[in-house]
């Protein structure tokens, strides 16, 4: 629609001391005078009022014009795909203006032109209030169901049992062509309650090789994304209405004539569409028409370019026996995920109230329920993850998989496949050091039905580590400190962290002692090693939490050296003695008494460490002059090469 132009082409419409301007063109109805009337939102229309009794509705609509309903302001309602709502809280109107896709914009236009008359108070204007979603759609049945446009009055619903048990409902989409006024979460519940059966309709995006105004990318790629945005929208309807996960929502894609494109941008969409519901624990439905949607995926069925659709929904009137299809294999979709449309508008007759219906054979089974109480430890490099199996649930495998990072995987074939078992425990073993882990575990009855996944999440840790000092003395001491902080960038306040050691020459870590983080997760300890040693701090993990190891960098432990010249002067001729003490002792090793020539230093002899570490060297310079002597000690397996100070020899 467009924006009125002129006062010859547009009208006033008034509605509880509020106007409006709309096109001449569009009808007024009147739902006080005339509550039967059907808000149909594929043809342009004003609606006034609101009515909840049984509206004269088609049995089956798909598409969408542009019109307008003006009705009491009772509950905040927000806008949603196609509609288009404004509270006037001054006349207590509500007003939702009904597009075609595209068209929000000139909606909004006419919204733009009301105004307020006469000021009539809304009552007291109720919040929607959240519903925990319950109920599941479809459970286990098998028998017979209908679908008609306007889900129907209570008392309809009241009159229409027990002859139907099983009732389609439109929830969401661009394209849904009635008004729901009786389509509320208390109306699903009392009807829950009195046992019916639910099957949830979005009316969204059509194939590419129709007329519909509102069609699905001829792009594959484009419309299986396409397919993934229709479900999450249709998924937040379901659950607004009070239906949980493992509830069915059927995508409803009308018949087409089939080309490869249109076929493969079809399968496509709900290719997406199942993924995205999957992913979120309701299973991909699509309605489709038996010569074009169910031959199209029927062919594809063992593709694995596609996602099939959980269950199937298929319009094939007069077929025999009901169930089947000659466009459908026996064998596909066999584990009690049909429905047959078999019949379409009709006028039906029960307990005195008349609907225009389509008629429905529903074999339907709800998938197993998920587990309960998934939890995970965290250890070092490992994790164990426990989990309650459900109750009453003929159980063909428990199926865990994983991802690294924070985002389970989505579906039971993607990500790292964990366990396939009936236990309700597992250790997951091999994990990196400082990562994160995301897991999801899915419930297989012995069908094969899968119910929807359950989400644990570990967050990785890390351990730095600083020492004051690469190297010290023998008998000195190091400061060694680590700060442990969680990936998510949590602090790890109050834990317990643990100081490891190694020796230069061992194979095996031994325990220091383990000690608490501060309020900002550091702790620090001085140690005095003997030797060379590698240190390492570790925190061992919690419930949510995978422990982790620092780097170990190695502490040098040099011995100290000590070095006496006497004396330090003397005649050409004469001899003195240099000689000192290593500690530790290492007796029976090699000190190496070194003389300095310009920049470098000279080897002169060698002498062995006596067993309180002593060494002994006489010197006896041939000529006069100044000379510079040290001594030194390599290095072994236990300790870094040391030397003494420069000693200086005067000879006159």
């Amino acid at each position: 629609m467009s924006a009125p132009a002129t006062a010859e082409d547009t009208k006033t419409v008034s509605y509880r001391g509020y106007q409006v301007t709309v096109p001449a063109s569009w009808p007024v109805v009147d739902l006080a005078a005339n509550p039967a009337a059907c808000v149909r939102l594929d043809q342009p229309a004003v609606y006034l009022g609101r009515s909840t009794a049984q509206a004269n509705c088609p049995a089956h609509l798909v598409g969408r014009s542009s019109g307008l309903i003006l009705e009491p302001l009772t509950t905040t309602q927000s806008s949603s795909d196609g509609l288009l709502r404004r509270a006037v809280a001054d006349a207590g109107v509500l007003a939702t203006a009904y597009y075609a896709p595209g068209a929000e914009a000139a909606a909004n236009d006419v919204l733009a032109t009301g105004r307020v008359v006469t000021k009539t108070p809304s009552a007291r204007v109720a919040e929607q209030t959240a519903v925990a979603p319950t109920i599941v759609a479809t459970g286990n049945y098998a028998g017979n169901g209908f679908d008609t446009c306007a889900a129907p009055s209570q008392a309809a619903m009241d009159a229409w049992r027990p002859t139907y048990q099983g009732v389609g409902i439109y929830i969401s989409g661009g394209l849904r062509a009635c008004a729901q006024p009786n389509l509320t979460s208390s109306w699903v519940a009392a009807n829950a309650s009195k046992g019916w059966q639910f099957l949830l309709i979005d009316v969204g995006l059509q194939a590419p090789c129709t007329t519909y105004n509102s069609r699905m990318s001829s792009v594959a790629s484009t419309a299986l994304v396409q397919g993934r945005n229709a479900a999450i929208n249709a998924v937040a309807a379901a659950q607004a209405l009070g239906f949980a996960q493992r509830s069915a929502i059927y995508s409803d894609i009308e018949a087409y004539t089939s080309t490869a494109a249109c076929k493969a941008a079809v399968l496509s969409y709900l290719s997406g569409w199942t993924q995205e519901l999957n992913s979120r624990g309701y299973l991909g439905g699509a309605y489709v028409g038996a010569a074009s949607g169910a031959a199209d995926l029927a062919s594809a069925y063992m593709s694995t370019a596609y996602t099939r659709p959980d269950n199937i929904w298929f319009a094939h009137w007069g077929s025999t026996p009901v169930g089947t299809t000659r466009f459908i294999p026996s064998t596909y979709w066999s584990n009690h995920q049909r429905v047959h449309q078999f019949a379409g508008d009709v006028s039906e007759t029960n307990g005195g109230v008349t609907m225009s219906i389509d008629r429905n054979y529903l074999n339907l089974t709800a998938p197993p329920p998920p587990v309960s109480s998934f939890t995970v430890s965290g250890g070092v490099a490992a994790a164990t993850l426990r989990w309650t199996k459900p109750a009453n649930t003929t159980l063909g495998q428990i199926m865990v998989r994983a991802a690294s990072g924070s985002t389970p995987p989505p579906l039971p074939t993607s990500g790292t496949p964990i366990y396939n078992g009936v236990a309700s425990m597992f250790t997951h073993t091999g994990l990196a050091n400082s990562a994160s882990y995301a897991y999801r575990v899915w419930v297989k009855d012995s069908k094969g039905k899968i119910g929807p996944g359950v989400d644990v999440r570990l967050v990785g840790s890390k351990a730095t580590i600083g020492a004051s000092a690469a190297s010290i003395m023998y008998t000195g001491a190091v400061t060694l400190s680590t700060a442990v902080t969680r990936l998510d960038g949590a602090k790890l306040a109050g834990v317990p962290v643990v100081l490891y050691s190694k020796a230069k020459n061992a194979s095996k870590w031994s325990t220091v002692g383990s000690f608490t983080s501060d309020a900002n997760g550091v702790a620090k300890t001085s140690q005095k090693p003997t030797v060379s040693t590698y240190y390492m701090w570790g925190y061992n993990g919690a419930t949510g939490v995978l422990g982790t190891r620092s780097a170990a960098p190695l502490v040098q432990v040099h011995p100290a050296m000590s070095a006496y010249l006497t004396p330090a002067a003397i005649t050409l001729g004469g001899s003195t003695l240099l000689y000192g003490y290593l500690n530790p002792a290492h007796a029976g090793t090699t000190a190496y008494l070194q003389r300095r020539s310009g920049t470098s230093w000279v080897a002169v002899t060698t002498g062995k460490l006596t067993t309180n570490g002593k060494y002994a060297f006489s010197i006896k310079p041939t000529a006069r002059g100044t000379y510079t002597y040290r001594v030194v000690w390599l290095a072994d397996a236990d300790h870094q090469g040391t030397q003494t100070a420069s000693k200086v020899l005067t000879v006159s």
